[in-house]
């Protein structure tokens, strides 16, 4: 599995913390971190980085995100209205585990902004080692995984009709905030170097 590590700006100081803390317990998977950094020239917002989520899966340059924004919420909201993105909120190790392994969706988001004392940063560590604990997608309680995985396909066909595709909602953007998502480099290029040719057909269609 290729995993991003991708949020908002307002959190860019843990990045490393969670880039290092993915690459730690999704022992066989590539984890690529695209950001947000401290230094990065421009700042993104939740709704940003939302669009670029949407991308970067649509475009199956990486197969798992792992976002978040100040309360998590936020990134959840916007990254659920992308075309083929089913993202989940996970405050706690069991939210993120029931998330993975019940409704198996390509992309989870965290509160990054709340309680971050010493025990803030344990609780995102044990967060993640949880989520990645096991393969996904393989139901629970284990009694039950049949019919919740089933469940989970349905929920996922039934957003599949109700949403218009990535590209025709790229189309819909304005040029401002297409040119902004663009200049997120590092994701463009990633997208450009392993996505899919009709994504990547209107990237350079609008550079």
């Amino acid at each position: 599995m290729k995993i991003a590590v991708i949020h908002a700006s307002s959190q860019a100081g843990k990045n490393e913390f969670i880039y290092e803390t993915v690459k730690k317990y999704a022992k066989n998977s590539e984890v690529i971190n695209l950001g947000c950094f401290l230094d990065d020239d421009n700042k993104y917002s939740y709704i940003d980085i939302s669009v670029l989520i949407g991308m970067l899966l649509y475009s199956g340059s990486v197969d798992f995100v792992v976002t978040g924004c100040s309360s998590g919420q936020g990134m959840m909201l916007a990254c659920n209205n992308m075309p083929g993105v089913l993202c989940g909120y996970a405050y706690s190790p069991m939210d993120a585990y029931l998330f993975v392994q019940i409704n198996n969706g390509n992309a989870i988001s965290l509160p990054l902004g709340e309680e971050y004392t010493f025990s803030g940063y344990d609780n995102l560590e044990s967060t993640i080692a949880k989520m990645f604990s096991e393969p996904f997608a393989q139901g629970y309680p284990k009694s039950e995984a049949a019919r919740k995985l089933k469940d989970t396909e349905k929920l996922k066909n039934i957003r599949k009709n109700s949403q218009v595709d990535m590209l025709s909602l790229l189309d819909t953007l304005d040029e401002e905030m297409i040119q902004k998502i663009l200049s997120k480099k590092d994701v463009v290029a990633h997208i450009c170097a392993c996505g899919k040719d009709d994504i990547v057909n209107w990237i350079q269609s609008k550079r």
